[in-house]
């Protein structure tokens, strides 16, 4: 367990980019704009990656590492972007 300043910060990063997630999804349910669909896929990983964090650093043991697996997360995310950046340029 981490000290409760840090823990305030996870869950802050979280509740942004879940915030910010949910806001793109529903302006992508509004315009269906498809670079609004894959920032909006990004952040919404994102928002995964930052409940992961919190998951691993706050409330599971120091023995449990998911390190691995926030990183693949986070990957994607950046990889979602990238995908939308790239090939739905008009």
């Amino acid at each position: 367990m981490t000290d409760p300043l840090a823990a305030t910060v996870y869950l802050l990063c979280f509740a942004t980019s879940a915030a910010c997630g949910a806001l793109l999804v529903r302006s992508y349910l509004r315009n269906r704009t498809p670079l609004l669909l894959w920032t909006a896929a990004c952040f919404v990983l994102l928002a995964v990656t930052n409940f992961l964090v919190v998951v691993d650093l706050v409330f599971l043991p120091d023995d449990v590492d998911l390190r691995l697996v926030r990183y693949a997360t986070g990957l994607t995310a950046i990889a979602t972007l990238l995908y939308g950046f790239i090939w739905e340029v008009d």
